[in-house]
């Protein structure tokens, strides 16, 4: 009981102050919807870190902050989602969902590589845009061990992308002559944030907007086998590393770890089964109606309190050493995103 207890004082300066920027940054993002409450955060968070760096005794809870609520954050997205929905929307939405995935990330693979953008903020990116923005990005933050500077860039990023979706894609629909049932396709496809996808596809309409929701819902469910995926990789890469260090200190290959399904199963994040257990929760019917706004709210908050914290902790000098290009693959994969569920669409006469 002692011990949680210090562990709490130890941790709530660095919390209490996340909070409180994320507090703000929520009526910011009520004020301003395009913009929404996570870009706030971690601009707001930026902004205070760059003009006073946090003393040491906050940095234990701004470090768990930007970890644990995050990843806790995650595992109540999951209950935003039901089976029913993924079943009734997915035949439809999945081939121009998973065709858009997988070209988001392939050019972001390729691109990146081209433009010199690093590894980690290359997938960042990527996945931001394939998937759903921050969500997606918080999600893979923990698996890949992202730092801080290459977060706030990769939102920042994604968030000035949906801004010009918001304005542009309305025009694209009105000029193909999109029915509204067309446009929520679209927009949920092809807008990464889901306050984006709710003020593009408002601006065309309530059925767009209705529709486009349940189709980025789905989508997020992406981020299940992307995630796991990048663990294994990430596993791959570890244990390359130790084979290595093995080699040179003269252990006998038959002495090195092997690569089993046990060490396989350890790589899947805990968050990552919870968002799971979360959305089958939720497809049971065991929530009432009501609940899932404020599960809604709560998740989407703490994914704020979580980007404050990364931008407390966010190296500003990072961002002029990335340099201009991580934005231009940004708008790379933002143009090949929405190309592709264009060109999906037509193909499936979704269109």
């Amino acid at each position: 009981m002692a011990s949680t207890m210090e562990t709490a004082r130890r941790l709530a300066p660095g919390l209490a102050l996340a909070t409180g920027i994320a507090v703000v940054a929520t009526v910011i993002g009520r004020l301003l919807p395009v913009v929404g409450a996570p870009v706030s955060g971690v601009v707001l968070g930026a902004v205070i870190g760059m003009v006073r760096r946090p003393a040491d005794s906050l940095k234990p809870g701004i470090t768990t902050a930007s970890k644990f609520v995050l990843q806790l954050a995650v595992v109540l997205l999951g209950a935003q989602l039901s089976l029913a929905e993924v079943a009734r929307v997915g035949v439809e939405s999945l081939p121009v969902m998973l065709g858009t995935l997988v070209i988001c990330l392939l050019a972001a693979w390729g691109v990146g590589r081209l433009l010199g953008v690093v590894g980690n903020l290359r997938t960042l990116i990527g996945v931001g845009t394939g998937i759903c923005g921050a969500s997606a990005i918080a999600a893979v933050t923990p698996v890949i061990g992202a730092v801080s500077v290459e977060v706030a860039y990769a939102v920042s990023t994604i968030f000035l992308f949906n801004v010009a979706a918001v304005i542009v894609f309305p025009i694209v629909g009105h000029a193909l002559g999109m029915s509204q049932h067309a446009f929520g396709l679209f927009a949920g496809t092809a807008v990464n944030d889901t306050s984006s996808v709710v003020a593009a596809a408002s601006t065309y309409g309530t059925q767009a907007a209705n529709f486009a929701v349940v189709v980025k819902l789905v989508r997020t469910l992406m981020i299940i086998p992307i995630v796991l995926g990048l663990a294994w990789l990430v596993g791959r890469r570890e244990q390359a590393a130790a084979r290595l260090a093995a080699a040179g200190e003269g252990v006998p290959a038959a002495d090195r770890p092997p690569w089993t399904l046990r060490r396989i199963v350890k790589l899947v994040p805990w968050f990552l089964i919870g968002f799971v257990i979360a959305a089958a929760v939720n497809s049971t019917g065991v929530l009432p109606g009501p609940v899932h706004p404020a599960i809604s709210a709560i998740a989407a908050f703490l994914i704020t309190v979580a980007l404050s914290a990364i931008g407390l902790s966010t190296d500003v000098a990072g961002f002029r050493r990335a340099g201009f290009r991580p934005l231009v693959l940004g708008l790379v994969l933002w143009l090949v995103v929405t190309g592709s569920s264009l060109g999906l669409m037509a193909l499936t006469g979704a269109l």
